[in-house]
């Protein structure tokens, strides 16, 4: 038998787009192949448990190859095969009912061509991005089926002939191009064949062995399991990895088919952000790791994988975007993930404080940009203070409620950003009994805006931005021991050694034991800086630094102040106390700190 015969299309520019312009990625013709080849053997196994194939199924393993005399990588599968008359139906029709229509469709739209993918059944058209030349050599698992060789060069004509096979199944054959002989490369491809088939359900070898794992975890049910399996599976993903705090299995039938399992690695407290770790397949075949949209963007930080038959191999971004199911499984992650941290707070809240450095991240992330998340998460997020110690935002707020509360009777939640370089601040807070939060990552300065937002009668101000805002009536009345007019004339000789517009000096009567000047930012000039900085307010970087002098009326340097013997001194000693001022906020550098160190040198000597 030999047949010749024209393609069911009715222009011939369907070839030129198909060969360059249909998949961004050229490497993507094996992924269609080989799962092309894992359908047709699933299909064999579907018949065979349904009786209406009653053969031997024998070995089912698919097999990659490639022939670098002939030039040509072939794809071969023992599945249900094909008859020359399927050939002609399957094959030569390519899916469509009008390639016309195809073509006017998309001439226009070849910038998103993974959009084409799908609509059209072009999976295995795909090999003429790299072939020459493609023949088929099938045999059907059917009674009495003849085996038949298909073939076309990459135009609108084909063949059709008899031939001998001696097994079951399909090979895919393509003479590949001179322009894309990096596919004859063994190297190549496997690493395609590990990158997109790595977790197929059916065994596929290439090179003398076999490259894939065909019963990945996911698809086992988590009874089945041991804390052992989750972490093997985990160095299989992320080889020289730490191993994961702890692993969310996902196994959803309705409303939408949803399997996986999410783990949650250790986060450096640099919030270094390591997005595209997650990987997304569909039935077992790897789609992209490029999940926005899939996984809320506030678990982009975890690693994993998830796979439902729901969301189509050939997918484009804009599908992800508008695609009903693909919301779905946004919303049930989330809600997965809020309950498992809920869970683990509540059975092991020592586990979860000890985990919480790392965790934390994510809460917090994730209570900034979902309310729905907020309103699960605000339970079990924790605050961590200077001693280490964590509480509930309710155990936190009845410590400090009575001591902490300021004279418009809001509850002030004091916090050190950097307690090494604050120590001097945090000291004086824990000398009137104030407790100190640590708020020390990167998301915090937009953690600490959000919570004034939701937590009621509240606010948030860090441990050296105007002294904590003297939060008890006994500040606010202590006495001061300078009189009125010694009080002037700090504040003149102050104003006169700094010099400049930007400070603003203050005198007021503090404990003896506090520093004697503190230099601060307000509060809301200095969140309005780190947001600048972050990028979100660019303007503020043309603003100039506004900045609070308050030298302490009642500290002994003042009393040496006054009654030192000259002008110079005076000022001298005034200079060195701001100096020092600066110093505990880090802004003394440059030739101000070498003068410093100077003028220490000469009041010590």
């Amino acid at each position: 038998m030999q047949e010749k015969g024209t393609l069911s299309i009715h222009t011939e520019n369907i070839f030129p787009i198909i060969k360059k312009f249909l998949y961004s990625d050229h490497e993507i013709f094996l992924r269609e192949l080989v799962s092309n080849a894992q359908d047709a053997t699933q299909k064999l196994k579907k018949l065979a448990s349904m009786a209406e194939y009653k053969g031997e199924l024998g070995d089912l393993k698919l097999k990659v190859s490639i022939d670098e005399t002939a030039k040509t990588l072939t794809i071969s599968d023992r599945g249900i095969g094909l008859t020359a008359d399927e050939m002609k139906k399957y094959i030569n029709q390519i899916a469509f009912s009008g390639a016309t229509e195809f073509v006017e469709k998309f001439k226009d739209k070849l910038d998103n061509p993974q959009d084409i993918i799908g609509k059209f059944g072009l999976g295995f058209y795909s090999a003429f991005m790299v072939a020459e030349r493609v023949e088929i050599v099938s045999l059907s698992y059917q009674d009495g089926a003849k085996a038949a060789k298909w073939s076309c060069t990459g135009t609108t004509d084909y063949e059709i002939t008899e031939t001998e096979k001696a097994e079951r199944g399909s090979d895919v054959i393509l003479y590949i191009n001179e322009e894309s002989s990096e596919f004859l490369e063994k190297a190549r491809i496997e690493s395609i064949l590990t990158k997109y088939c790595k977790f197929l359900p059916i065994e596929i070898e290439f090179d003398g062995k076999t490259i894939n794992n065909p019963n990945p975890i996911w698809t086992k049910a988590p009874a089945e399991l041991k804390d052992e399996d989750y972490l093997n599976f985990y160095k299989e993903l992320y080889p020289f990895t730490e191993d994961p705090l702890f692993w969310i299995h996902l196994n959803v039938d309705y409303p939408f088919n949803l399997t996986g399992v999410l783990y949650f690695p250790k986060v450096k407290q640099e919030f270094e952000l390591q997005k595209n770790k997650i990987q997304l397949y569909s039935r077992q075949v790897f789609i992209t790791d490029e999940v926005k949209d899939v996984v809320p963007e506030f678990l982009m930080l975890m690693h994993g994988v998830i796979d439902s038959p729901d969301i189509p191999l050939n997918v484009s971004r804009s599908y992800l975007q508008a695609d009903g199911n693909v919301k779905k499984i946004n919303s049930h992650i989330t809600k997965k993930v809020a309950d498992k941290l809920g869970e683990l707070f509540k059975t092991d809240r020592t586990g979860f404080e000890q985990k919480w450095d790392s965790i934390g991240i994510f809460v917090k992330y994730g209570m900034i940009t979902e309310d729905k998340f907020y309103d699960k998460a605000k339970d079990y997020c924790l605050f961590k203070n200077i001693d280490n110690q964590y509480f509930t935002f309710d155990e936190y707020r009845e410590k400090i409620q009575v001591l902490q509360e300021d004279k418009d009777k809001k509850v002030v939640y004091i916090y050190s950003n950097d307690p090494g370089k604050q120590d001097a601040y945090i000291q004086s807070a824990h000398k009137k009994s104030y407790d100190v939060l640590r708020f020390e990552s990167p998301i915090d300065t937009h953690f600490v805006g959000h919570l004034e937002r939701k937590l009621e009668n509240s606010t948030f101000k860090r441990i050296d931005s105007d002294i904590a805002d003297k939060l008890v009536e006994k500040d606010i009345k202590m006495e001061s021991i300078l009189t009125d007019g010694q009080k002037e004339e700090i504040k003149m000789l102050f104003d006169k050694v700094i010099n400049d517009k930007n400070y603003t000096v203050n005198i007021e009567p503090l404990s003896a034991d506090e520093m004697p000047v503190s230099v601060t930012l307000p509060e809301f000039m200095r969140r309005m800086k780190e947001m600048s900085m972050g990028g979100g307010m660019a303007f503020m970087g043309n603003m100039p630094d506004n900045y609070s002098v308050v030298v302490n009326a009642n500290h002994p340097l003042m009393q040496k102040i006054i009654s030192a013997s000259s002008t110079e001194n005076k000022e001298l000693v005034a200079k060195y106390a701001f100096d020092l001022g600066l110093l505990s906020q880090n802004l003394l550098s440059g030739s101000a700190l070498t003068s410093f160190i100077n003028r220490s040198v000469a009041l010590a000597v």
